[in-house]
C-alpha cells in the first residue's frame, strides 16, 4: 500500500473507476456482444435454413440459390466438394464473432464450419449438405454489431482524462500538507521553513496552529534564555567584588579556585546562551569546519569518511557547532594523551565524532554525564570543569534535529562522543 497520503487518495480514486469500468465493461460484453449478437445472427439463419431447404426440394439447387441470394442479400454457391469441412477461424479477442459462431453451430443442424479472416467484413460458412457443400458469404454487419469496441475505448479514454485531472486536483490539495511537513520537519532541525496556510479549510487550520505553535515555542524560550542570561549577567557583578576583597585576605586560594569555577560557568552559559538565542543556520561545509576547529588545538588528526560530494544543504549554526566540537576535544585533550575528530558525511546525515584514550565513562554514568553540572570526578579525573560542556553539546545537538551519543572508542580505548545531524 502506498505510504504518503498522495499515493493513498490515487488509489481511493481508481479502485472505485477501475470497478466501475470493469462492471459496465461486463454488462457491455454480456449484453451487447453477445446478445445483440444472437438476435441478429437469429435472422439470418433463417434465411440459411430457407436457403437448405430449397437446395433439398429443387432439381437444380444452384439456379434456386441464384434466384433467392438476391433477396437475401448473400452469395450462396452449392459445389460437389465431399472434403472435410475445415475448422472455424477467428481471433482470440473476437467475443462477438466468437458468439456469432456459437449460435451458428447451435441452432444449424447440419455441419458447418465458418470462417472470420478469410474475408475482411464478410462472414464465409460452409454447411455440409447431401448434395454438396453449401457455401455462403455474409456481410458481417448483418451478424454482429458493428464497431462493438467503440464503447469500450471511449470508457477507458474518458477514464484516462478524468483520473489525469484528478491526479492533479489531488496533487493541489496534498502540495499544502507536505509543505506544512516539511516545515516542521525543517523546525526539528533548527531551521525556520516559510509557511503559509494554504489548501482546504481543515489544512489552514493546521499550518496556523503550527504558526501559533511554533510562535509560542519561540517566545518561550527566548524569554528563559533572556531571563537566565539576565540573573547569571548580574551575578558577574557580586563575584568580581568577592574576587577584590579576597584580594586583600590570605589563605583564601581554595575561595578563589570557587570563584573562578562560577565565572567559568557564568561564561559558558552566557555565550551558549547568545549563540542559541541569536545565531541562524546557514550552508557550512562540515569538512573545511572539522579541519579549522583540530588546527586550533595543535593540528590533531581529523578522519574524513564522505559517501557523497553534495554538500549544498548542510545547514549548521556554525557557531554553535564550533562551541559542541571545541567542548568535545578540550575534554578529550583534557583526559587523554590521544585525540581523534571524525567527521562522516552521506546523503541522509553529518556525523562528528571525537574520542580519546583517556580513561573514559562507565556507561552506567552515560546520562548522568550528559546532566548539567554533573561532575565524575570518580570517573574522569579532579579537574572535570564545572559540567555544562557536555549538556550546552547536547542542547546544540538537539537545536539542530540531532542527537548526541557517548560511547567506548574501539581503536583508542577511551570516550567517544558522537554528534549526529539529519540533513
Amino acid at each position: 500500500m502506498p505510504r504518503s497520503l498522495f499515493g493513498r487518495a490515487v488509489l481511493i480514486l481508481l479502485l472505485p473507476m477501475i470497478g466501475l469500468q470493469l462492471v459496465v465493461g461486463q454488462v457491455f460484453i454480456q449484453r451487447h456482444f453477445q446478445s445483440v449478437t444472437e438476435q441478429m445472427a437469429a435472422s439470418v439463419i433463417l434465411e440459411l435454413k430457407f436457403a437448405i431447404e430449397q437446395v433439398a426440394r429443387s432439381e437444380d439447387p444452384q439456379a434456386a440459390l441464384d434466384e433467392i441470394s438476391v433477396n437475401l442479400e448473400m452469395l450462396l454457391l452449392l459445389t460437389p466438394d465431399s472434403r472435410p469441412l475445415p475448422p472455424d477461424r477467428v481471433v482470440f479477442y473476437d467475443l462477438s464473432g466468437k458468439t456469432l459462431i456459437n449460435t451458428l453451430h447451435r441452432d444449424i443442424e447440419q455441419p458447418l464450419s465458418v470462417d472470420l479472416l478469410s474475408v475482411a467484413g464478410r462472414v464465409a460458412l460452409k454447411i455440409q449438405l447431401k448434395k454438396g457443400q453449401l457455401e455462403a458469404v455474409i456481410s458481417r454487419g448483418r451478424v454482429t454489431a458493428i464497431n462493438p469496441h467503440q464503447l469500450l475505448v471511449l470508457m477507458l479514454f474518458t477514464s484516462i482524462i478524468l483520473t489525469v485531472i484528478s491526479i492533479m486536483f489531488l496533487r493541489n490539495q496534498t502540495r499544502p500538507i507536505n509543505r506544512l511537513a516539511e516545515a516542521a520537519e525543517a523546525y526539528g532541525k533548527g531551521r525556520d521553513a516559510p509557511i503559509h496556510p494554504a489548501g482546504s479549510t481543515e489544512v489552514r487550520r493546521a499550518a496556523l496552529a503550527f504558526l501559533s505553535m511554533r510562535n509560542k515555542l519561540e517566545r518561550q524560550v527566548e524569554q528563559r534564555t533572556q531571563m537566565l542570561s539576565g540573573v547569571s549577567h548580574d551575578l558577574r557583578t557580586p563575584l568580581t567584588r568577592m574576587k577584590l576583597a579576597l584580594e586583600f585576605m590570605d589563605d583564601t586560594e581554595e575561595l578563589k579556585a570557587d570563584i573562578t569555577e562560577m565565572e567559568q560557568m557564568l561564561d559558558g552559559f552566557l555565550a551558549f546562551a547568545r549563540d542559541n538565542q541569536t545565531e541562524a543556520g546557514q550552508p557550512v561545509d562540515p569538512i573545511a569546519l572539522a579541519h579549522e576547529i583540530a588546527h586550533k588545538y595543535g593540528d590533531i588528526s581529523v578522519v574524513v569518511r564522505q559517501s557523497t560530494a553534495d554538500i549544498s544543504n548542510v545547514v549548521l549554526r556554525k557557531d554553535a557547532i564550533s562551541r559542541a566540537l571545541q567542548n568535545l576535544i578540550g575534554n578529550a585533550q583534557q583526559y587523554g594523551n590521544t585525540v581523534r575528530l571524525s567527521v562522516t558525511l552521506s546523503q541522509r546525515f553529518l556525523e562528528y565524532r571525537v574520542e580519546d584514550d583517556g580513561p573514559g565513562i562507565a556507561p552506567e554514568d552515560f546520562e548522568r554525564a550528559l546532566q548539567p553540572f554533573a561532575r565524575l570526578d570518580e570517573a574522569r579525573g579532579h579537574h572535570a570543569g564545572v559540567g555544562l560542556g557536555l549538556s550546552i553539546t547536547l542542547d546544540i545537538a538537539r537545536a539542530h534535529g540531532g542527537t548526541f551519543e557517548l560511547g567506548k572508542s574501539d581503536d583508542l580505548g577511551g570516550l567517544s562522543a558522537k554528534i549526529v545531524i539529519p540533513r
